[in-house]
Parts: C-alpha cells; sequence; structure tokens
C-alpha cells in the first residue's frame, strides 16, 4: 500500500484566489488582535489558531483525531472573533495540506505582539525554505528511511511537517503502522512555548491522519515542551535542523559556563542554539540551519565560528534574497547552511536563494566559501555570482589596514552620557564635536551638526582628555544598509582642521581609521579606497548586517602597501583610482 498519494487532495482550479482571502482574513485577524491588551493578547492568539484548526480538521480532515493542548489558554473567543477563526479554516481546507497547516500554525505568531515575537524569536520559516534546507540536507546523504531528526526549537513545525512527509515517500511499501513508529521514533521537536508546541504536533496529527487511519492507531506524539537550553544533549541524531530564535539573551552563569565555547561577549540564541545542534549531531551527521548572515563576519560570533570551523565544519550556504512580506516582521539578512559534523575544513558550496513567495524559490549556483586562518576572523563569502572572482583573488591577499598602518576604532563619545557639555558655539577649552552628518554619501568631511540634539561643540572636562583626537584619520559611518549604493562612505578627517582647532571630539557613530604607526598609505589614499566601488563590493561579502563594525574593517584584504604608489599618485593628482584598484584586485588584465 502506497501512503504518498494519500496526502494529495482534489484542489480548486484557482489557487491564488483561496490564497487571496486568507491573505485578507489573516488581515483582519491581526487588525482585532491588535486592539487587545497586551496581557491578554498570547492567550487569545492560541485560542484563535486552535479555533481555525479545529475547524480546518472538520472540513478537511475529519479522520484526523489531534491531541489536546498541552497548555491550556485562559479567555474566550466571541462570538464574531470565533466566526472568522471558522472563516480561517474553512478558507485554508482547499489548498494542500503542507500549505494549509504552514498558514494555520503561523497563525499564532502573526496574532502576537511584535515585541513579544521579538522576545520569543517567533518566526516562522515559510514552505519554500524549509524544503530548500531539506533539499540541503538530502544532497549530504541524508537517508529518510532511517535518519534520526531533531529540531530543537520546531514551533509549529515547518521542519517536521516535510521531514515526516519524506519519511512517509521513502517507505511506500511499509505498513501504515510501521510507518506510525518509524516516524514516532526517529522524528522529534523541542519547543519551549506550550502554545506553539501544541500547534506543531497538531500539524503532523493533521498530516498523518490517512496514515493513522490506515493503521487504527493514533498519531505519535513527536513534540515536545521543553526548555532546549536546559536539555542533556546526546550526540544520537543524523539531522539536526531548524530555524532558531534570534535576539539577545542573558544565560545564567551556569549556562555561560556550558555554552562558553561559542560566545565572544553577549550571547545570541541562535549562536547558542548552533553550539546545542552540535552536540545532538552524531559524527558524519548534518546540521541545516536557517540563521541571521551576522555569524559570518560579527566579532560576537568569533568563538561561534571556531567551534563550526573545528566540530562542524560548512559543506554548502544559500543567501536568501526574499521579497517584501514572505517573513512576517523579519528584517535581518538570512541564510540557510547545511554543516558536516565531524568533517575537514574544505570549500562550502554558495548558492543565492531567491524567494518570490511562501511556496516557491529558485536556487542559483554562487561560487564556493573557503574558512579563514584562523577561522575566528570573518568569512569571505560571495553574495552575488559575480563576486566569485573577487572572492578568489581577495583570499591571496594578506594585508590589512594594520598593515598600512592603521587602526579602527570607534567614535569615543556617547553623547547622551555628556548632554550637559555640548555647546552651541565656540567656547574655552570647546572642540569641534564630529557627528555622523559630517561624513557626506559622496565621500567629503563637512563640519556641521544638523540634526535634533547635536549641538556643534563639546566642551573638554578634567579626565576627559582620552575623547580628543589629535591626529589626521579617516571617518567611516557605522551604520548603513544594503540597499544604499554604497555600504563604505568614508572620509578624510583634514590634519589642517585638527590643528584649526586644537582637536575634535568623534561621536560614536562614526568609525575612525586612525593611524598607529608611521602609516604606509596616506589617509586621504585610505579614504579614497573604502569609498571605491570593489572594495564595497568586497565589504559586502564580509558584512552580514546594518553595523560597519572595526572588526569588519579590519578584516578587509587590501593590496600590499609596495602596490599602492600608483593609487597614491592618482590621489594626489585628484583621479580616479577605480581602474587601478581593479587591476590589483585581479578583475582586469594587468
Amino acid at each position: 500500500m502506497s501512503l504518498a498519494p494519500a496526502l494529495l487532495r482534489d484542489l480548486p482550479a484557482d489557487l491564488d484566489a483561496q490564497r487571496n482571502e486568507l491573505a485578507r482574513a489573516r488581515l483582519l485577524a491581526r487588525a482585532w488582535a491588535e486592539t487587545l491588551p497586551e496581557p491578554r493578547r498570547r492567550d487569545m492568539a492560541a485560542l484563535f489558531t486552535r479555533a481555525a484548526i479545529d475547524t480546518y480538521r472538520v472540513e478537511a480532515r475529519p479522520h484526523a483525531i489531534l491531541s489536546p493542548p498541552f497548555a491550556a489558554p485562559y479567555g474566550r473567543l466571541d462570538r464574531a472573533v470565533a466566526e472568522l477563526a471558522a472563516v480561517v479554516g474553512r478558507e485554508a481546507a482547499p489548498l494542500p495540506i503542507a500549505e494549509a497547516i504552514y498558514f494555520l500554525t503561523g497563525l499564532y505568531t502573526t496574532l502576537l505582539a511584535a515585541r513579544e515575537r521579538g522576545a520569543m524569536g517567533a518566526f516562522y520559516t515559510p514552505p519554500a525554505l524549509a524544503n530548500r534546507l531539506l533539499d540541503m540536507a538530502e544532497e549530504q546523504g541524508i537517508d529518510w528511511t532511517r535518519a534520526r531528526v531533531l529540531d530543537p526549537a520546531s514551533g509549529g513545525g515547518a521542519f517536521l511537517l516535510p521531514a515526516a512527509e519524506r519519511m512517509i515517500a521513502a517507505l511506500p511499501t511499509a505498513e501504515p503502522a510501521i510507518v506510525l513508529r518509524q516516524i514516532g521514533t526517529r522524528l522529534t521537536g523541542l519547543e519551549l512555548d506550550p502554545y506553539a508546541a501544541g500547534f506543531g504536533q497538531n500539524a503532523i496529527e493533521l498530516l498523518l491522519a490517512d496514515v493513522a487511519a490506515a493503521a487504527g492507531r493514533v498519531a505519535p506524539i513527536v513534540v515536545r515542551v521543553a526548555d532546549t537550553l536546559e536539555e542533556v544533549p546526546s550526540a544520537r541524531f543524523d539531522l539536526v535542523i531548524g530555524n532558531p530564535p534570534y535576539g539577545r539573551i542573558t544565560l545564567t552563569p551556569e549556562q555561560r559556563q556550558r555554552f562558553a565555547r561559542g560566545l565572544y561577549g553577549h550571547a545570541n540564541l541562535y549562536g547558542v542554539f548552533t553550539d546545542i545542534a552540535v552536540r545532538w549531531t552524531k559524527k558524519g551527521g548534518t546540521i541545516a540551519y536557517l540563521t541571521p548572515t551576522s555569524f559570518l563576519s560579527g566579532h560576537y560570533y568569533s568563538a561561534l565560528r571556531e567551534l563550526i570551523a573545528k566540530d562542524a565544519p560548512p559543506v554548502a550556504i544559500d543567501f536568501v534574497h526574499a521579497r517584501r512580506g514572505v517573513f512576517e516582521d523579519v528584517l535581518q539578512e538570512t541564510l540557510l547552511a547545511a554543516y558536516k559534523r565531524g568533517a575537514k575544513p574544505g570549500r562550502a558550496q554558495v548558492h543565492y536563494v531567491e524567494v518570490a513567495n511562501e511556496r516557491e524559490a529558485r536556487v542559483i549556483r554562487n561560487g564556493t566559501i573557503g574558512l579563514p586562518s584562523p577561522a575566528s576572523q570573518p568569512w569571505l563569502a560571495p553574495r552575488e555570482p559575480r563576486h566569485s572572482a573577487l572572492i578568489a583573488k581577495a583570499e591571496t591577499m594578506p594585508a590589512r589596514l594594520a598593515d598600512w598602518g592603521y587602526r579602527v576604532s570607534t567614535g569615543p563619545l556617547v553623547w547622551n552620557r555628556y548632554k550637559d557639555q555640548m555647546r552651541l558655539r565656540p567656547a574655552r577649552g570647546a572642540h569641534p564635536l564630529i557627528w555622523a552628518e559630517a561624513v557626506s554619501a559622496n565621500g567629503h568631511f563637512a563640519f556641521r551638526a544638523e540634526k535634533r540634539n547635536h549641538a556643534p561643540y563639546f566642551k573638554i572636562e578634567r579626565g576627559d582628555a582620552w575623547l580628543l583626537v589629535e591626529e589626521a584619520c579617516v571617518l567611516v559611518q557605522r551604520t548603513t544598509a544594503k540597499e544604499q549604493a554604497r555600504r563604505l562612505i568614508a572620509a578624510e578627517l583634514p590634519a589642517d582642521f585638527i590643528a584649526q582647532h586644537g582637536g575634535v571630539v568623534v561621536e560614536n557613530h562614526l568609525n575612525m581609521v586612525r593611524p598607529c604607526a608611521r602609516p604606509a598609505v596616506s589617509p586621504a589614499t585610505v579614504a579614497a579606497v573604502l569609498n571605491s566601488a570593489i572594495v564595497d563590493q568586497l565589504f559586502r561579502c564580509i558584512n552580514g548586517s546594518v553595523a560597519v563594525s572595526a572588526f569588519e574593517m579590519e578584516a578587509l584584504p587590501l593590496p600590499a602597501p609596495a602596490a599602492m604608489k600608483k593609487v597614491e599618485a592618482l590621489v594626489r593628482r585628484g583621479a580616479a583610482i577605480e581602474d587601478e584598484l581593479a587591476r590589483l584586485y585581479g578583475q582586469v588584465a594587468p
């Protein structure tokens, strides 16, 4: 008996119209949720989601037996809202099962307040990305007839559901009872939020309704309410997969000691969950995670990069480019990655994934990534196919800003700690205060303080001498977005301006590239190089956030100082340097 065809349904001709109706219903539900006081909102979101799932079961899967909630939400829906939940359940019924269930379980997070979604890291994964991540796991040899699979932050079952589908499809001739037993023993989800855990379990029960009915049994319980950070790991899983929660977390002293090997500075949940995945995956097994790109380069993830390189190096990375609205309220750049537990570091295949909607993604081959030495340094990875040749050359370039005679630091003044020392006009002991707007988009320095609360001068008091900058340097804006024409926006802070005012004070929304020895390259040339198109593209291959960090700038591969003489001469003449830089980075024939 083949069970896979039982997962299909007669579908209406116009599924897009059905999806549009559901999208409208979701907007109405969210508008209702916005009227709720925050203490009640989570319970109401759970009640609404369960009501929609119950209606869907009656309409589309009447033979499914749903287990009771792991936790009972407090309160009840009024009649109009209950009817809206029922409408959602009925409108979802004609959709393909996996799509309908994703929509229904995702209602819960959609209805939460944005602050609570962020605090819980509750952002569910669109089916297009869940399936792509499972494909990546298959490419690493996952065998669905025997693989043991764990999602340590399973949410509404976005990965459990397609994993179960693949297990069923891999056992086409097995008895239904055996299929249930296989899924029950080989598929595990851990979830801290009991409401989300219950919906994830319901998702599995809806999917397995045909199999369970044929076996005369109920679907197995595969989801458990648990604090994954406190679970004792057992390295017995062939695949650990998921979209771990994001956001800073304050660990207990015991937890910080437990996860110390992957921590540097503050802890981020997805970094801790990456360490956890390594602990649960057996040697030769695969970790497949959807995470922000920030771990590739951020200083706070330097220890995590070393841990990954040593214990589970990456074998494949997909950079995700999704249309607005595919992820609910998620602003960070994301990637899909597969890691091999116990493998030796090598070159990992990189792809570019274009996500048009929740169901469809296109994969474009994008080059490879090799890990630096030490692996704690930022990892260069091509964000677009045209970056591959640039990275291949950059990997051979050992020079960094330190070799040019510079170090990078953040502007020392946190202005709101020194409000009473701000001055609107020159005065004895007051020096120019340099704000981010002093560095214009075209790379020029202009002394100005035009924004609200931005005073142009700062009074140095006793003990403040460390705030004073007294040498020529290069200023770089600390926050830029990938949509901007340039990510690196730099300007030379001229020596004559500093001399005229006896020093300046730089606010901390600027980075300072300061000479630390006799520089081998002039500040004007440093600014010109940082403003160049080719170094901008290189920086995009390092950076994974809106922050332009000192750590990442100091990791930029650069030409050797001796190779910069022609560029220096061009800068002195005010001539363009792009062609010469392109030659130095191997992008044009010498």
